[in-house]
């Protein structure tokens, strides 16, 4: 036989052919697939953006961002410790992300080719122009608050960076949620949200820090409102990922992203409630302002290091994928079963 002689025991009776291979499904002839990738490889290949770089830069901007806006609104009311402080941070922000994004790229003439060519469908061409101007317009701000020469113009360059702040502020998460890995992509509802929100507490976390007290009422609610829809958002976003097929979601709940996402929940949560309870006291005020923005920073190594994680588990891309194959066939089915219905059924009478 083709297959070699049957099995003989010591007695002489011929042993049945064990089957070898996968389970078959009862009546089909087809062996139950199994999930693998080759040689357990992933399946798409990590970022190779560098950490720290890219976490401060994503954490930088954001603060800048909303920094600026802060600074606006602190010169139309009247609080000149606000806006000296915003002004500040929002160039001191802008310095260290393009610090941190040029670290990362390697060479600085990598970030000016950026600039060579706008495109509107890539996140990180249009990321590239909103932070240059931003930068530039930030900073003339910030040197015109220090020395106190043309305070016209400075307050056009707050105004004009001001423009750019709820970009610079959001982009990021677009960057991120324009990629293949699932951490990232799969959550690209909720991940906006999460960045604007975590970037306002971090802008009112440093406002916390450096304004009066007597001029804080305004960062201390928005730190508060803005940590409450930074939880609330990420847990949204944890509660989508488990509801995908191949337990995406367990990315922020291990490891390295796990460790992160908790700190980052303890320490913004006390910030929302310290920037209400302690915005009297300077030691509060302090205490809340460093506690909003550390937790923002830490949320940003927490999707940054979800992201790693998840790019290397070949689970993580492949089960919804064919989740969503199985649907669209469900969905392709049901349409052929109806027209069938409808070409077969008899035509009513006149």
């Amino acid at each position: 036989m083709a297959g070699g002689p049957e099995p003989v025991d010591t007695n002489g009776a011929v042993e049945p052919r064990r089957r070898r291979g996968r389970k078959r499904l009862k009546g089909s002839m087809v062996p139950e697939a199994e999930f693998a990738s080759y040689y357990g490889r992933p399946i798409i290949k990590k970022p190779t953006w560098k950490n720290p770089d890219v976490p401060v830069y994503l954490w930088a901007g954001g603060m800048a961002g909303t920094s600026s806006v802060l600074a606006v609104l602190a010169d139309a009311t009247g609080r000149p410790a606000l806006r000296r402080g915003a002004r500040l941070v929002a160039a001191g922000g802008a310095m260290a992300g393009t610090v941190a994004l040029v670290h990362d790229l390697g060479r600085p003439s990598r970030f000016l080719n950026m600039l060579r060519v706008f495109k509107p469908t890539s996140p990180l061409s249009v990321g590239s122009w909103i932070l240059a101007p931003y930068a530039g317009l930030a900073s003339a701000a910030a040197a015109s608050e220090v020395t106190g020469i043309a305070p016209r113009l400075g307050r056009l360059a707050g105004f004009g960076a001001a423009l750019f702040g709820p970009p610079l502020a959001g982009y990021t998460a677009v960057l991120l949620s324009d990629t293949a890995v699932p951490a990232w992509h799969e959550a690209r509802d909720e991940m906006p949200l999460l960045f604007v929100s975590s970037a306002a507490a971090a802008g009112a976390g440093a406002g916390l820090v450096l304004a009066t007290t007597g001029e804080n009422p305004p960062v201390a609610r928005l730190g508060a409102v803005a940590a409450g829809i930074e939880l609330a958002a990420g847990k949204a976003l944890e509660h989508k990922l488990d509801r995908l097929p191949g337990g995406i979601g367990d990315a922020y709940r291990t490891g390295k992203a796990g460790r992160w996402n908790r700190l980052a929940h303890a320490l913004t949560a006390v910030g929302g409630i310290g920037a209400l309870l302690g915005r009297r006291s300077r030691a509060g005020s302090v205490a809340a302002g460093l506690a909003l923005t550390a937790g923002s920073l830490a949320t940003r190594f927490a999707v940054f290091e979800a992201g790693m994680q998840s790019a290397a588990d070949p689970q993580h891309v492949v089960a919804p994928q064919r989740e969503r194959l199985a649907r669209r066939e469900r969905a392709s089915g049901e349409g052929s079963r109806l027209e069938t219905e409808q070409s077969t059924s008899p035509a009513p009478r006149s």
